[in-house]
This record gives structure tokens, C-alpha cells and sequence, in this order.
């Protein structure tokens, strides 16, 4: 199983992708609302978030990485803080992150999946 197919079925599913544009395959945005349900299932498998990007207009508006708060992807702590920063500071915004799937959750999945087809 692929990441992104990982994503779309265990992650995504039910959310409705705000991106109707060219990159569309690529990104995937969501409401506030949508995107805080993200953030739960992605601590509930465990999924690493590189960078949280925020979204206005279409245009890409601020940016929170690991990185800035010196922690793992992996680690909660970041992604929710950086979430709450940037839904307080401005209400209504669209978001997307950047996902890391770990090979081991993917493998996993992958054995689940064809448990299911036999």
C-alpha cells in the first residue's frame, strides 16, 4: 500500500478536499473542522506531520514545521499547538500538512488488506 492510498482511506475518509485546483491530486486542504479531525486520526496511527501549511484565498498563507518547535513529526505536542496558534490567531483558515507513513504501518495495512480479499 502505497502512502497516499493510506492517507485517502484511513486518514481523509468522509472530509471534504477544499482543493479544486490543478494540484488538486497533490494537496489536499481542509476546513478548520475537517482538519482538526485529521490531526486526531494522524495521532491516533501514529503518522508523522512534517510542516502545517495554512490556506487563504487559495494562496498558501503561514507555515509551522517540526522543526520550528524541536520536535519529532511523530510527536503531537507540535501539530496541535502549531493547529491552535494558527485557529485562534485567525478563524475560518484552510489547511493541509505534509504526512509521513511509516513503512512499517504501510506493510501492515498492506497484510491487513489482503486478510480481507482472501
Amino acid at each position: 500500500m502505497e502512502q497516499t492510498e493510506f492517507l485517502e482511506k484511513n486518514i481523509f475518509t468522509d472530509l471534504k478536499n477544499l482543493n479544486d485546483g490543478s494540484d488538486k491530486e497533490t494537496i489536499q486542504y481542509f476546513s478548520e473542522q475537517d482538519f482538526e479531525i485529521v490531526l486526531q486520526r494522524v495521532e491516533h496511527f501514529g503518522i508523522g506531520v512534517y510542516k502545517i501549511e495554512t490556506w487563504q484565498n487559495g494562496e498558501v498563507s503561514e507555515v509551522a514545521a517540526h522543526e520550528d518547535f524541536k520536535k519529532k513529526a511523530t510527536d503531537p505536542k507540535w501539530y496541535k499547538k502549531a493547529f491552535l496558534t494558527f485557529k485562534s490567531r485567525q478563524p475560518g483558515l484552510s489547511y493541509s500538512a505534509t504526512y509521513k507513513v511509516s513503512n512499517k504501518l504501510l506493510a501492515k495495512n498492506t497484510a491487513l488488506d489482503n486478510e480481507e480479499l482472501s
